[in-house]
């Protein structure tokens, strides 16, 4: 995949997936809409891969959709197409893979870039990096589960105005409001993202995995339906190999070796 708008390397159980469209700020196309969606697909059937990094190539995470598809009379696929078929399915993917997702935001993040990286399970960056809600700049709305995640990362009032006035957020500001995990330094930013998936992808993986489906439904959940949802992965937790073999470490005082079984 070197050559394509998706580049896919999978070393030490994690799959560094880079969106490499640099010469247009990894703006989405069709063509690396759909890649990526397939790239997320391998990843969650790879038994080798328990982490994912998301990142971009070059001087930009992603800038959104490229306006130039959208506005070409011939390659338009129309917004019905790039949100049904593009952006919604990315979302799905990302919150549905039983694997956390590192969101490794190298540069700005705008539109539904931006939304991308906070769908993410863990979102660092470094300290040149921005985030926009730019959609108002051009008479849309936020997609991308925008709506959806910004509100309960931020709050309403906050999102709603970063939303309608489109204003640029600086890393600083985005860990101070909640949509970092944390600033990472611009000089040693790779290698740290490395040494942060390669610590995921030695946990162990199912549990990492239910802890993702309960957070998704605390969502929209009330709170006995809540309680109930924690029981239920709680007791299939209880039954993995590496419970057992926590357990077992933690007697043992050593440091447990997990196999994401």
């Amino acid at each position: 995949m070197s050559d394509q708008s998706i580049k896919l390397i999978i070393q030490n159980k994690v799959a560094y997936i880079t969106l490499n469209r640099p010469e247009v700020f990894n703006s989405f196309n069709r063509e690396m809409a759909l890649l990526l969606q397939e790239t997320l697909d391998q990843c969650k059937e790879n038994e080798d891969v328990r982490a994912i990094v998301l990142t971009g190539e070059g001087k930009a995470f992603c800038a959104g959709q490229d306006l130039k598809e959208v506005t070409h009379p011939e390659l338009n696929p129309g917004f019905k197409k790039i949100l049904e078929e593009h952006y919604n399915p990315i979302i799905q993917r990302i919150r549905s893979i039983e694997k956390p997702v590192i969101g490794a935001v190298n540069g700005v993040a705008a539109g539904a870039g931006a939304n991308i990286a906070l769908a993410c399970d863990i979102v660092v960056a470094h300290e040149k990096v921005s985030f926009i809600q730019a959609f108002s700049k051009i008479g849309l709305i936020p997609d991308s589960a925008g709506t959806f995640f910004l509100p309960r990362i931020i709050g309403f009032q906050k999102a709603s105005a970063l939303m309608m006035l489109g204003d640029k957020v600086s890393a600083e500001e985005a860990e101070r409001l909640g949509m970092l995990y944390k600033i990472l330094p611009l000089e040693t930013f790779n290698e740290e993202v490395i040494a942060l998936a390669e610590k995921l992808a030695k946990m162990p993986t199912k549990a990492l995995g239910y802890t993702k489906k309960v957070l998704n439904q605390s969502l929209t959940n009330d709170l006995d339906s809540q309680l109930a949802l924690e029981s239920k992965y709680q007791i299939l937790s209880s039954e993995t190999e590496d419970y057992r073999e926590g357990v077992a470490a933690f007697v043992e005082k050593r440091m447990p070796k997990f196999k994401g079984k």
